[in-house]
């Protein structure tokens, strides 16, 4: 849970630095002319209440919050949180998750419902650890 409330900090900020580069770059193309934004507001109406803009800027939200648990988990295994809580998402064998792995990971979660089963099983996986084919291990304190 610590790790998770960790994770959600540092994603906020990514989330915001990446509607900052979004929005910015609709800044211009708006300043260019190659945008009409008649009708809204401002940049940020038009990205989040135009019918195709909208669904384009909220897709483009979830590709970077799901990019970023992939790249960690398949990187090293650890988001920032996880480090800091000395958790490691890997293989059975100790390797890092392949992508399709991190995506199925996050597709089979529901939202954290997944981790209910955990304490039915066997093994103490979740269910997204289970449709994934990994595990999360407590890694020993360093001295």
């Amino acid at each position: 849970m610590g790790a998770w409330i960790y994770d959600s900090l540092v994603i906020a900020a990514v989330l915001m630095l990446a509607a900052g580069v979004a929005t910015g770059l609709a800044a211009l193309l708006a300043h260019l002319g190659w945008i009409d934004t008649t009708g809204y507001i401002d940049i940020s109406a038009y990205m989040t209440q135009h019918p195709v803009i909208g669904m384009l800027y909220t897709a483009y939200l979830a590709v970077v919050m799901v990019g970023f648990f992939a790249y960690f988990w398949c990187k090293a295994g650890q988001t920032l949180g996880m480090r800091a809580w000395k958790l490691r998402l890997q293989n059975k064998d100790g390797s890092n998750l392949r992508f399709t792995q991190a995506l199925i990971r996050m597709g089979t979660s529901a939202f954290g419902l997944g981790n209910l089963m955990a304490p039915f099983s066997r093994e103490k996986q979740s269910f997204q650890d289970i449709m994934a084919e990994c595990e999360m291990v407590v890694l020993p304190k360093v001295n």
